[in-house]
């Protein structure tokens, strides 16, 4: 069977005006009229979004408002899991298209927000401030001569409340005056300017004593994870840099599988700087030291003193104190007879 054609797009194709292109891509653009959703190139031609994080922008900048667009909604709409529909959402919220912000209710129960900007750049620009509008005096109205007639009587003068009101369009600027921005109002910017300072990095790690066997070791892990995965490719000055914090981590008696899949476990899909990543992890990730023997044994229980039982010398009766005698109702009887004596 031939291969079918679309001849109504070749047909569009030749009413092109203008000489084509010998290479890339030709546009036939027919205006929409319904449903369609504006894009702005900076999210479209975006440098550094990657494709799903575009096409994940439109698709959230075409929805109605109150849509859920959560990870678990978006995935079940596209072919693409939830790990890449949230590594999508990240580089959205990274850029200040998309911001999540937990919210309580009056009813007290707590919702998560989602707000979709389709310029954000637009809000770190100060917004212009509408100049108030001028107010026109009024023109006092001046009748018009009237040429008297013989039978109708002269019409009479206008009366002074009528020739002092103001015209209907000053009435509309005096409605628009009570609207107009004001213009001391102050400008707060939504998004945080990409020159605002940022808080410092923590410091690696660092153990004790850096022993050369823990050198030596430390060395050996970071230079095999590209081994383990590929794209952990580091520098000699990276590893030399990240040799202290892998050392108190072996430190703390951590196995070398241990720290190997801690920092090599679900990577980012584009990984441009490894090194970032690992100094990252090994400064957030860090273990607490190991217990000793002596915090891990359980705590002695407190010593109960028993009183013994003793036979009362009086009665023969049993009763508990602490040393040979008699019981309370032998030495009640007792004191009682000695003082009638």
């Amino acid at each position: 069977m031939d291969t079918s054609q679309n001849t109504a797009l070749m047909r569009a194709l030749t009413e092109l005006p203008g000489p084509l292109p010998a290479r890339g891509v030709i546009h036939i653009a027919i205006r929409h009229t319904d449903r369609f959703t504006v894009v702005g190139n900076h999210l479209a031609q975006h440098p550094t979004l990657s494709t799903t994080a575009v096409g994940l922008a439109v698709r959230i900048q075409s929805l109605p408002q109150g849509t859920e667009i959560g990870i678990k909604a978006l995935a079940a709409r596209f072919p693409e899991g939830e790990k890449l529909v949230a590594a999508a959402l990240r580089e959205l919220e990274a850029h200040g298209y998309l911001q999540r912000a937990r919210t309580r209710l009056p009813n007290g129960r707590i919702v998560t927000r989602t707000v979709f900007c389709n310029q954000p750049a637009a809000l770190l620009r100060p917004r212009a401030v509408a100049p108030l509008p001028q107010r026109r005096p009024a023109a006092p109205q001046i009748p018009a001569p009237q040429i008297p007639e013989p039978e109708p009587p002269a019409p009479e003068p206008p009366a002074p409340e009528a020739a002092a009101a103001p015209a209907p369009p000053d009435v509309q600027h005096d409605h628009e005056d009570e609207h107009a921005p004001q213009a001391n109002t102050p400008f707060v910017p939504l998004v945080p300017p990409p020159t605002a300072p940022k808080p410092p990095r923590p410091p690696l790690p660092q153990p004790r004593e850096l022993t050369p066997e823990l050198d030596r070791a430390a060395t050996a892990l970071l230079s095999d994870l590209r081994r383990h995965a590929p794209q952990f490719v580091l520098s000699e000055n990276d590893v030399r840099q990240l040799v202290p914090a892998v050392a108190a981590w072996l430190e703390r008696d951590a196995h070398p599988d241990t720290i190997r899949h801690a920092l090599t476990n679900d990577p980012p899909r584009l990984l441009r700087h490894p090194a970032k990543l690992l100094r990252h992890r090994l400064t957030v990730l860090l273990p607490p030291p190991l217990p000793g023997p002596d915090e891990l044994a359980a705590p002695a229980r407190p010593r109960v003193v028993v009183t013994p039982l003793q036979t009362c010398d009086g009665c023969e009766r049993a009763f508990r104190a602490p040393t040979p005698g008699r019981c309370r109702d032998c030495r009640t009887e007792h004191g009682t007879a000695q003082a009638a004596a």
